[in-house]
């Protein structure tokens, strides 16, 4: 019998992939299913439980498929530990039944964009390809049918803890910078470890690519013990390099082919998307995908919402909705991408955050700090002598009335939190979504 802990997208789909193959399966989740995962799997006739755990009947599985979001400190996973039940994810699982290739994504920013720019890329060229993972989308449930050839998919550390035979044949490592430290005991070393899994099982015709002027992944990723191929891109041409920018364009040399792709045409904006867009224009030319393709395609790319979206214009001032930068590093990128003056809209749960690295970037281009948050003192103790307006509220549109009235044409307003949104808002997307509507209501009526 396998156990699925936790009955969202991926638990579900694990579940549905196990009733396809025969096997014998029991669903438990501690908090309740929402009903359109519980009509799922009572139309599947696969038996579930919710608001407990029955330990008895997980702790006889022979094995266990573990929803990322449950830490390994919760009791059920100590007890099954400790009976030395198998835990895999559920991509783990998805990987033994199929034969299509993976091209997988990881880092602690960038991810999103970067799975869905290399998927664009890869279905505007006509490959039989389907995106999956971290993204929103169960692997498990997509391999139920398997009528693809290659699956892009998102993967997070946690995902990533619980894989050990899964392979990828393209593995893209975009940066490690801190987040979910509760995880792994408040170590980096722990969580470089956890992100560098996705190189693991490669063989000689498989390929990581990585970014090469990352400090972490410079300390922990070693060549000389990898047995894959190694293809390092950086912002610029140096010794090692397999992928670079010169000015708009893209050189890329693996194996000894050079490759130029003018990227001149991508809407994405900063030095996060450069390192974005060369990570998935490399995997790309490692499809057999030609630069002219991949250039046609840069121009039609759609990046999800409430990453550097703009949502809105008026009177000469642009909104801009960036709500999934929930740490210190994403709002670096997006300050350092934008050129126009910035009024900021900021704050939510702090996750630990050290405001120290933005505040060059906020004495050279931030006119004001709207704090949006119930708590915001430690904002206030880090940009009071820096930023020379600082107003609080904990009101969308109170925050876009403030941000109105201090802009003038040829201002951004920011909305790029640098911390969780659970004391106001359901979730980043929430807030992102609350943002672009009290903008909107702004555009329409601007008096």
């Amino acid at each position: 019998m396998i156990a699925i802990l936790g009955a969202g997208e991926s638990g579900v789909g694990a579940a549905l992939l196990a009733k396809a193959k025969g096997l014998e399966v029991f669903v438990s989740d501690m908090s309740s299913i929402r009903e359109a995962y519980k009509e799922t799997l009572e139309q599947n006739h696969i038996p579930f439980e919710e608001g407990k755990h029955d330990y008895d009947k997980i702790l006889s599985a022979n094995e266990i498929i573990k929803s990322p979001g449950i830490p390994d400190k919760a009791e059920i996973i100590k007890q099954a530990k400790a009976k030395n039940i198998p835990i895999i994810s559920e991509i783990e699982f998805a990987g033994r039944y199929t034969q299509a290739k993976f091209i997988c994504i990881t880092g602690t920013n960038g991810k999103t964009t970067t799975t869905l720019l290399t998927y664009h890329l890869l279905k505007s060229a006509g490959l039989n390809v389907a995106l999956a993972g971290n993204i929103g989308e169960s692997l498990a449930q997509k391999v139920i049918t398997d009528t693809t050839d290659y699956y892009v998919v998102e993967l997070s550390s946690f995902q990533l803890d619980n894989m050990y035979q899964f392979k990828a044949h393209i593995s893209i490592l975009l940066n490690i910078t801190p987040d979910h430290l509760d995880r792994y005991d408040y170590c980096m070393d722990n969580y470089a470890k956890s992100k560098l899994r996705i190189t693991q099982n490669m063989t000689p015709s498989d390929y990581f690519i990585y970014n090469s002027e990352d400090e972490v992944i410079k300390k922990h990723f070693s060549q000389e013990d990898f047995t894959g191929t190694a293809v390092p891109f950086g912002l610029n041409q140096q010794h090692g390099i397999r992928a670079y920018f010169q000015e708009e364009v893209i050189v890329t040399e693996i194996a000894g082919i050079r490759d130029i792709v003018n990227v001149s045409t991508s809407p994405l904006i900063g030095k996060h998307n450069q390192y974005n867009t060369l990570a998935a224009v490399t995997a790309a030319l490692l499809m057999g995908i030609k630069p002219p393709q991949i250039e046609k395609a840069l121009a039609t790319f759609q990046n999800a919402d409430h990453r550097l979206q703009p949502v809105g214009t008026s009177a000469g001032v642009t909104y801009i909705n960036d709500s999934k930068a929930t740490n210190v590093e994403a709002v670096w990128y997006a300050l350092e991408g934008i050129k126009k003056p910035i009024i900021w809209i900021a704050g939510g749960v702090d996750k630990g955050n050290n405001y120290e690295t933005l505040v060059p970037l906020a004495k050279e281009k931030i006119k004001a700090l709207i704090c949006l948050g119930k708590e915001n003192a430690k904002l206030l103790q880090a940009f009071k002598d820096v930023i020379p307006i600082i107003e609080e509220t904990q009101s969308v549109d109170e925050a876009v009335q403030k941000a109105k009235a201090g802009a003038v044409a040829g201002d951004v307003v920011l909305l790029s939190p640098a911390c969780a949104s659970f004391d106001l808002f359901q979730n980043y997307e929430h807030r992102g979504r609350s943002f672009a509507e009290a903008v909107q209501r702004l555009v329409l009526n601007p008096s």
